[in-house]
């Protein structure tokens, strides 16, 4: 059994901005042909919709079914998520890639978009995933704000979680949504990586607006150049929050990690530019049933290793493999 992971990044690739900018760009994601996917649509219970993509590799019978939650503005074609389908195609295990609304390429019916606590939605899907095929193990991995809210939804749960899924692991997540808020709205982190998530985000949101006028300030949306006031004027108010303070206060994950009673893992790179080292969970604060993997480095959702150019297969096999072992 896997009981923690030590990963050494390469030495021509230091410090957390590179860790996670190279591995996005370049590193390999597979080996051999590029993981195919079946989408399938699915009506959601508000009258909306909700795509989901199914690996197309084959598969055995008795092998979990392993379900990955996306990041912010991810998709089935994230370079983690073609990581871990290349992963779960070697072992013969279906692989599912759900999508948070408005991250599938098309723009969803409802005002309703997706944000960091969203374990409704999580709850839904794994729910109906399950009801598939009973018999089958679930093994569940959130990246970034889907690790949050997967966090979220196995508090919630409680022990009821356990007859869903097996085991869940969050990768690189915002635990704690105002200590990494901060962090990437300032400094470098603001010129790097705030333009390059609102770039896809502010559009969406307009779509949304055009389809249901008055949702928001279209001007105060179009001026705005942080996450921050994106998420006052737009995901907070959106999804029942009085603001940006009470969205993160409300949906963080870490104050309530003792409360989680199934199996869970929570990797996080001590070097992660999105998150601060100081404000990660400590152990003997997350309850008898979480794993803490804080590696020195790895970046946010990282990890490379190998010879240049490198590879992101590290994680997904380390990942992969405790998921394994805390599902039998």
């Amino acid at each position: 059994m896997l009981k923690t992971w030590h990963h050494t990044a390469p030495r021509w690739l230091p410090g957390g901005q590179l860790q996670t900018i190279w591995p996005a760009l370049y590193a390999r994601s597979f080996q051999g042909r590029k993981p195919e996917y079946a989408r399938e649509r699915w009506d959601s219970p508000d009258g909306d919709f909700v795509d989901v993509d199914f690996s197309t590799h084959p598969i055995d019978v008795k092998q979990a079914l392993l379900v990955l939650f996306h990041g912010l503005e991810g998709s089935s074609q994230s370079h983690y998520a073609l990581a871990f389908a290349h992963w779960a195609r070697e072992r013969k295990m279906p692989f599912s890639v759900p999508h948070f609304r408005g991250c599938s390429g098309e723009i969803n019916r409802m005002p309703r978009a997706y944000h960091s606590g969203d374990f409704h939605e999580i709850d839904w899907i794994l729910r109906r995933l399950k009801a598939r095929e009973p018999q089958r193990k679930l093994l569940v991995v959130g990246i970034s704000l889907g690790g949050n809210a997967l966090m979220r939804w196995a508090q919630e749960m409680g022990a009821s979680a356990s007859k869903v899924a097996q085991a869940v692991a969050s990768v690189c997540s915002p635990l704690d949504l105002a200590a990494a808020g901060h962090c990437i709205g300032s400094g470098l982190n603001r010129r790097i990586y705030t333009p390059m998530f609102l770039r896809t985000m502010k559009p969406k949101a307009l779509q949304r607006l055009a389809l249901h006028p008055a949702l928001f300030d279209r001007k105060k949306l179009e001026q705005t150049t942080d996450l921050y006031e994106f998420d006052n004027i737009f995901t907070a108010p959106l999804h029942g929050f009085q603001n940006t303070e009470d969205y993160w206060h409300r949906a963080s994950a870490k104050p309530r990690m003792a409360e989680i009673q199934i199996p869970a893992l929570a990797l996080n790179a001590k070097n992660d530019p999105f998150m601060p080292a100081n404000s990660l969970p400590e152990a003997g604060k997350v309850g008898a049933h979480v794993t803490l993997w804080q590696p020195a480095h790895g970046g946010h959702v990282g990890f490379a290793q190998g010879r240049f150019p490198s590879h992101v297969h590290a994680m997904p096999n380390a990942v992969g493999q405790w998921l394994l072992d805390h599902s039998r």
